[in-house]
């Protein structure tokens, strides 16, 4: 009697993991469809369960939730759209759900990028139109949720590669990336702020201009020292980038009639650093921002190479600068003599 019992309670136990078996491991449908399900936050695995077999991609919904169970995937179930399969079985649903696979967009923000990158970042992505983006961007009461004082959000999102999950909006992905650059902003950075006498505001301004300014990364303590000894001086900064800031790209050439342009941003016209940043610093500017080399320099021109050559006087400068396009007329004048040559 009791063997009868036992075999009959070890068949039982086989047939139901042929059954379990058949239910994980043999898609519903027969058709390759893909199909994106959304699991919405706060969703429990049985929710979850739920929205997976009312799209007929799991037959017996107690089985997954017991395999859910004994996998762990119950406990770790993670909200976001999901790319699906129609054609994938009920395991390997649990094994994507398990790795939180959702759909996620690549938004890179470069070095130096400005809002006019960043918004075309975005717009890629499909998140957020270039209109919608820059109202954002700019909107009094969400500056003021992150208690920026400037008159919009640039140089105040990190440079990094992001992903956003898709159905994310956009005020929630810019919270990471604003977080990611306040967390740059330590005990040790703001106790520096206070020796200075500067805000958040005036380095994050001042980083993006060194940012935009320096190739090689030796000389941005050296282009800070230039700009700190100015303001203290009580002189013009004289950032080419800032002439151009709001007007055009930075890739486009700089002409003397952009220095000559009155916004608020130009710091040909206007005395002091502008009212905020004129793109993404990387840490290495903020850092240079605040602690500027130990020179006298008050002047700096670009060289062939991108280097810079710096003086500490204008007649100093005048000469770097006239060496410099005579560097330059006669390598113009070495190229024509070339392409006329004899072939």
């Amino acid at each position: 009697m009791k063997k009868n019992i036992f075999f009959m309670l070890v068949a039982t136990f086989l047939l139901f993991l042929l059954y379990a078996s058949l239910e994980l491991f043999l898609p519903v449908q027969t058709s390759n469809r893909n199909l994106e399900i959304e699991i919405p936050k706060g969703s429990t695995f049985r929710q979850a369960a739920e929205i997976l077999r009312s799209q007929n991609l799991i037959r017996d919904k107690r089985v997954f939730l017991v395999t859910g169970r004994l996998s762990g995937v119950d406990r770790r179930i993670r909200a976001g759209f999901y790319s699906l399969w129609t054609g994938m079985n009920p395991f390997e649903i649990l094994k994507v759900l398990r790795k939180g696979r959702i759909i996620e967009y690549e938004v890179k923000i470069l070095e130096g990028d400005s809002l006019l990158e960043i918004t075309s970042a975005f717009d890629k992505t499909g998140i957020i139109s270039p209109e919608k983006f820059m109202e954002l961007a700019q909107d009094s009461d969400f500056l003021a949720t992150y208690d920026i004082k400037a008159p919009s959000i640039e140089g105040y999102i990190y440079p990094d590669t992001y992903f956003i999950p898709k159905g994310m909006k956009p005020e929630e992905a810019l919270d990471i990336m604003i977080s990611n650059m306040r967390e740059k902003f330590t005990g040790k950075v703001n106790a520096r702020m206070q020796e200075l006498g500067m805000t958040e505001n005036m380095v994050l301004t001042l980083a993006s201009i060194i940012e935009k300014e320096a190739v090689v990364d030796s000389e941005r303590e050296l282009i800070s020292a230039v700009y700190h000894n100015r303001l203290r001086k009580n002189m013009l900064l004289q950032a080419d980038p800032t002439a151009i800031y709001g007007v055009k790209s930075s890739k486009e050439r700089i002409f003397l009639s952009d220095l000559k342009r009155k916004t608020a941003y130009n710091t040909y016209v206007n005395k002091g650093l502008p009212p905020g940043p004129i793109a993404s610093p990387s840490i290495k500017s903020i850092t240079a921002a605040l602690y500027p080399a130990k020179v006298p320099y008050i002047y700096f021109v670009a060289q062939d190479d991108r280097s810079h050559r710096f003086s500490e006087t204008a007649a100093q400068h005048a000469e770097a600068v006239k060496n410099y396009r005579l560097i330059k007329q006669e390598k113009m004048n070495s190229t024509k003599e070339g392409s006329n040559g004899p072939s």
